[in-house]
């Protein structure tokens, strides 16, 4: 996949691509049916699919003292579209300077002198331009003054008939609902951290951990959890604590992943984290052999847990298929 941070960058060969257009944060089903719109319009002209998406979030842009929980951030959602199988990312920085051109200005500069999109597909409240004024009904008109055609996809909902949203994974994430989480995404939640030094207790007490910063805006719910880890030599069974570890310090937030039968050394590792079941929430106990006891139940859950997804894609590889 070719990745893009420059319009002017956008090569002579990709002219006529099928372009998709959104935030795309979490890359969820609702995200890919307009990726797929663009996708089938691409297949039948034999043209290049590909995606725009902004760096960074908007929102965040737009209050930055209240940044938004990336479900995806830049390399998760880089990695997550090149599984679905986009020719072409462009990753369009998102200012305020740039949210103050006119919708006209959008149209013009970026998709037909810039890109030479020949076809572009949006979801239903996707506005873009001063003021929001370049509605899904403008870019229809504007796609047929212009010369390019236009995709407006319409809300998605799952099979049960739930409707899909970052806003709504991000509150089940909150909640601990991961079975929520992942019918949202079509795929297990999954981060991506490097591994730092931690105090060692862990090894101390017979659990060694994988100790990672994960965004500080991070929501997920503090507690306990079956994982997956995938690192450089493979993918790994596991438990994890997120949180501040109330039965010592109550101290900055980690997540600490114990890889069951594991003796590598991880530290400055990037690893990626697969979030499979909520086992319970953090808490202190009476004393150390209290704790371990309780660690070594989580664990045994946890092996069970993951004993019945063996086989089963890592995370967004899930989704290599979906492109096939």
């Amino acid at each position: 996949m070719h990745i893009v941070r420059d319009v002017a960058a956008f090569s002579p060969e990709w002219a006529g691509a099928s372009l998709a257009i959104g935030n795309f944060d979490g890359l969820h089903a609702g995200h890919r049916a307009v990726i797929d719109a663009a996708r089938t319009v691409a297949d039948a002209r034999n043209v290049p699919l590909a995606v725009m998406t902004f760096e960074p979030h908007p929102r965040t842009v737009f209050k930055p003292d209240n940044p938004v929980f990336r479900l995806t951030p830049e390399p998760m959602k880089i990695a997550v579209l090149d599984m679905l199988g986009v020719d072409v990312a462009v990753i369009f920085p998102f200012s305020r300077a740039f949210s103050s051109q006119s919708a006209d200005a959008f149209v013009d500069d970026i998709l037909v002198r810039g890109l030479k999109v020949g076809h572009v597909a949006t979801g239903y409240d996707f506005h873009f331009g001063h003021k929001r004024q370049g509605t899904p009904e403008f870019l229809v008109k504007s796609g047929r003054d212009a010369g390019f055609g236009v995709s407006i996809v319409e809300a998605y909902t799952g099979a049960s008939g739930e409707p899909i949203a970052s806003s709504i994974i991000r509150e089940a994430l909150a909640d601990g609902d991961l079975d929520l989480v992942h019918r949202q995404l079509g795929y297990r939640y999954t981060i991506s951290a490097t591994v730092i030094h931690g105090d060692k207790r862990g090894r101390d007490l017979g659990y060694p951990t994988a100790n990672m910063i994960l965004q500080s805006e991070s929501t997920l719910k503090y507690g306990v959890y079956a994982v997956r880890v995938r690192t450089a030599d493979g993918v790994h069974a596991g438990v994890a604590n997120f949180g501040r570890r109330p039965q010592y310090d109550n101290g900055s937030i980690l997540l600490e992943a114990h890889l069951f039968d594991y003796a590598g050394d991880l530290y400055g590792a990037d690893i990626e984290v697969e979030f499979v079941a909520y086992l319970r929430a953090e808490m202190s106990f009476d004393g150390v052999n209290a704790l371990i006891a309780q660690m070594d139940r989580d664990s045994a859950r946890s092996r069970d847990i993951l004993d019945g997804i063996k086989g089963t894609p890592f995370g967004p590889d899930a989704l290599r298929s979906v492109a096939l």
